[in-house]
């Protein structure tokens, strides 16, 4: 095989940024030839077989037309596990571990067994992120979606968390049974409005669009999420849920309507409000 398709000669060609070409490179290398990422460097005068050097400009190409990265590679770290995604589910993004972590800190101040419900689980990747962290939660996750949650069950399998974590078909609370009741309650709704410019950009014009907007004004989610939890919720439970960054006064306001205390709001690492808590 030619030079010119060497690892070096590929990389330095693309017309792919520099780390979204290595990401794809490196996808292709493992699956024909179990390399590490690490090759990419070591062994970069390694040309591609034909099969391989396809591969490889298939998803060159798809990029370039805009595909999310996560979707081509079939995967994506999120907090401390990797999961599979698809274009079934929404892209776990780094904003949402500030969800994980602030649920996390909460299950700390909880002795012995604390039940967690994830409401819109998706990927699983919330559910799935407090369960690998916190030995002693024992979390239900919820989707409208069976795609969805066929995708979390795997990532769950995968992950060896499926006795831990229990899935349910459903729309919101509309999945549970009864009164079930939980020591914290969290959710990544679909929070954007309709119409937001937004949605045509990006990876956004990828991902499943009922998980990204609620078809109205971004809070229709937000509210019954708010207003379902006192069926659900035990006392001094926390509520928890991820918004968009000029959502925190309205949703802080529909949670101090719901009569929950201990009201706050939690920036990200980019600085804007993205997560609201509360007490029940």
């Amino acid at each position: 095989m030619s030079a010119e398709y060497s690892i070096r000669a590929l990389l330095g060609s693309s017309l792919l940024p520099a780390n979204e070409a290595r990401i794809l490179l490196a996808d292709v290398i493992n699956k024909h030839y179990q390399l590490p990422r690490s090759a990419l460097l070591s062994k970069d005068d390694l040309a591609l077989s034909p099969i391989a050097l396809s591969d490889w400009k298939t998803l060159e190409s798809k990029r370039l037309a805009g595909e999310p990265i996560a979707y081509l590679i079939g995967k994506k770290g999120f907090h401390e596990i990797e999961l599979t995604v698809a274009p079934g589910v929404l892209i776990p993004r780094p904003e949402t571990e500030l969800l994980v972590d602030l649920a996390l800190d909460a299950i700390k101040q909880v002795a012995g067994t604390v039940t967690v419900l994830d409401l819109g689980t998706g990927s699983g990747a919330i559910a799935l992120a407090i369960a690998h962290s916190a030995n002693h939660a024992m979390v239900t996750a919820t989707d409208q979606s069976i795609a969805a949650l066929q995708i979390a069950q795997q990532n769950a399998r995968n992950l060896k968390l499926d006795k831990r974590v229990n899935f349910k078909q459903g729309s919101w609370y509309q999945a549970l049974e009864g009164n079930d009741q939980f020591d914290v309650i969290v959710s990544n709704p679909p929070y954007i409005a309709k119409g937001d410019i937004h949605l045509g950009q990006g990876d956004l014009r990828f991902e499943p669009q009922s998980a990204l907007t609620d078809e109205l004004d971004g809070l229709s989610s937000l509210k019954v999420i708010i207003f379902g939890t006192n069926a659900h919720l035990k006392p001094e439970g926390l509520i928890a849920v991820e918004h968009g960054f000029d959502q925190g006064n309205a949703v802080m306001g529909m949670m101090a309507e719901a009569g929950f205390r201990d009201i706050q709001n939690h920036t990200d690492l980019a600085g804007h409000p993205r997560v609201s808590t509360a007490r029940k």
